[in-house]
């Protein structure tokens, strides 16, 4: 998506460690027409493909979960980061690294919300090692539900979670592949 690709080099920025700042308009401040054209896209890429829910992993996959399930037509549903007080019954679980967290967490989604009827598209900001899509996946899969796909608004390329997702038959559409991050510049696949 070349308007992905034009937003990251326009304020995108590079930090150490091989990580991308995109806080101006993806993840902590968003902007809500990028939003739209990222929801478009992704019913463009998925919308044939009968989708009954969508799901991400709490925070910022929430958003654009948001916007596409309204052009699907069904629930936006987020994997919780751990168990609140409002987070009663049963639940599928999963454990997730984070890179950018520096840790590991358990993911968690009520079974009232996700059940072997139900086709799955599973979106996210950033697929980097893969760890969410694959903590997303066992949730999925736990459940009995079908995986549709992995949407993803930028994909490290250079990382394996692509790659990892891939080899096992898991249809993966990334808006933007960085193929590198090199002292500031970034060069697309």
């Amino acid at each position: 998506m070349l308007l992905m690709q034009q937003r990251i080099l326009r304020d995108g920025v590079v930090r150490d460690g091989n990580i991308l700042a995109v806080d101006s308009f993806l993840n902590h401040q968003m902007d809500p027409e990028l939003y739209q054209e990222m929801g478009r896209e992704f019913y463009r890429l998925f919308g044939g493909c009968g989708v009954t829910k969508i799901l991400t992993v709490e925070a910022s996959g929430i958003g654009i979960a948001c916007v596409a399930a309204q052009l699907f037509g069904c629930p936006a549903l987020f994997a919780k980061k751990g168990r609140t007080k409002n987070l009663g019954g049963e639940v599928y679980a999963a454990q997730v690294e984070s890179y950018t967290h520096g840790g590991s967490y358990t993911i968690l989604v009520s079974k009232r919300f996700l059940s072997p009827g139900d086709r799955v598209l599973l979106l996210d900001d950033f697929l980097a090692r893969g760890s969410a899509m694959l903590g997303l996946m066992d949730l999925v899969a736990q459940s009995g539900a079908a995986l549709v796909g992995c949407g993803v608004a930028i994909e490290k390329g250079f990382q394996e979670g692509g790659r990892l997702l891939r080899e096992r038959g898991v249809r993966v559409e990334s808006l933007a592949i960085i193929q590198q991050m090199d002292q500031g510049r970034i060069t697309f696949a």
